[in-house]
């Protein structure tokens, strides 16, 4: 059985739009059945179209990362100081939180849906994960399904309390204020 490094899974499962977290896989199908993923469900006082522009414009987004829990956190000092940066078209970059969340959109449907391969700093170098938001649009509200997948297990955790902390409870607060 062949074993592959970090980066040329997450390479391969780029391709095929998803994103392995281990060094190989353990079974003897060479398929691995231990992978976390995070599934949250949030509905938002505003229709598809400003949630999708929320998450895709570095100028509406830069007020969410504001507002966030990592802004008032120890972990404030972890982020670094580069602006908030999003390239919204399919290939383009975003930088977040000081850089601190990288990575590049994958897909991006205007007010429908947005897939990212998404990573944040203190990661393996060329590890992606894959953050998949869907918008459906409620007239005066959006639900917003979102599934993350391919991330390192020990940080499922984090990642779902940060979730929360620093994107869904700051854009409800930007999505308020028109």
């Amino acid at each position: 059985m062949a074993h592959l490094n970090r980066r040329e899974i997450a390479t391969l499962s780029l391709a095929a739009g998803l994103a392995a977290t281990t060094a190989s896989a353990r079974s003897r199908n060479e398929i691995s059945h231990n992978n976390v993923a995070i599934h949250q469900e949030v509905v938002f006082s505003a229709g598809a179209e400003r949630v999708y522009r929320v998450l895709t414009s570095a100028e509406l987004f830069d007020k969410v990362v504001l507002a966030s829990e990592a802004m008032s956190s120890s972990m404030k000092k972890m982020l670094g100081t580069a602006p908030t940066t999003i390239d919204a078209q399919s290939g383009g970059a975003f930088s977040l939180f000081g850089g601190y969340v990288t990575g590049r959109n994958l897909e991006l449907v205007p007010n429908q849906r947005i897939v990212q391969a998404w990573r944040a700093g203190s990661w393996d170098a060329g590890l992606f994960s894959i953050a998949h938001f869907a918008l459906e649009d409620r007239g005066a509200t959006t639900r917003l399904v979102f599934d993350h997948q391919g991330f390192p297990n020990a940080e499922a955790g984090h990642l779902r309390e940060g979730w929360h902390g620093n994107y869904w409870k700051p854009m409800a607060k930007v999505l308020a204020n028109p």
